[in-house]
């Protein structure tokens, strides 16, 4: 029997809001929320507070724990919202593997408004100097994957305008 849950990923490089939208998304649709980064081991986070990038080798495992995750979820009959870069078409294809439906939500900006951004938060273990690789990896949603019902967000809008198209072009309802 195939799983009615959801499992909406908001995507993007750093500094592009995840943690925002996802929260707000959250709230909501009464859905749990994961942050990716919960889910790297502590050599990942090292190396990127280090402003080393990732390899594909570090990353592997990670989405495969975020995959697990989603497909526990969607066992217990939840629908989830997780932020993850999903910078890769191959690191999506891994993800879309989980139970249930997943669709990405891309944030998009210019790269002088993601390093605004990147600078202007606090607490945070990607420097800013790590945001052109991220950008030199991104792979943008593909025509395919755009119409399998994902979708791509210009950040320049206001968080709520976004929540309200995203919920709005996937037909979302909450629990």
């Amino acid at each position: 029997m195939e799983s009615s849950a959801i499992h909406v990923v908001v995507m993007g490089v750093a500094g592009a809001g995840k943690s925002t939208i996802a929260g707000a998304l959250s709230s909501a649709l009464g859905w749990d929320m994961a942050e990716a980064d919960r889910f790297h081991t502590a050599a990942n986070i090292s190396k990127m507070a280090g402003g080393v990038p990732l390899t594909d080798e570090d990353r592997w495992p990670w989405l495969r724990s975020i995959r697990d995750w989603m497909s526990s979820e969607a066992a217990a009959g939840n629908s989830t919202v997780l932020t993850c870069s999903a910078l890769k078409r191959s690191y999506r294809n891994l993800l879309a593997e989980a139970e249930g439906r997943v669709v990405f939500v891309h944030l998009d900006g210019s790269p002088e408004l993601l390093a605004e951004r990147m600078g202007a938060r606090a607490g945070h273990f990607m420097p800013t100097t790590l945001l052109p690789s991220q950008l030199a990896t991104l792979e943008p949603l593909s025509a395919e994957e755009l119409a399998a019902g994902s979708v791509r967000l210009d950040i320049a809008r206001d968080p709520d305008t976004l929540v309200a198209a995203v919920v709005g072009s996937l037909a979302l309802q909450g629990a």
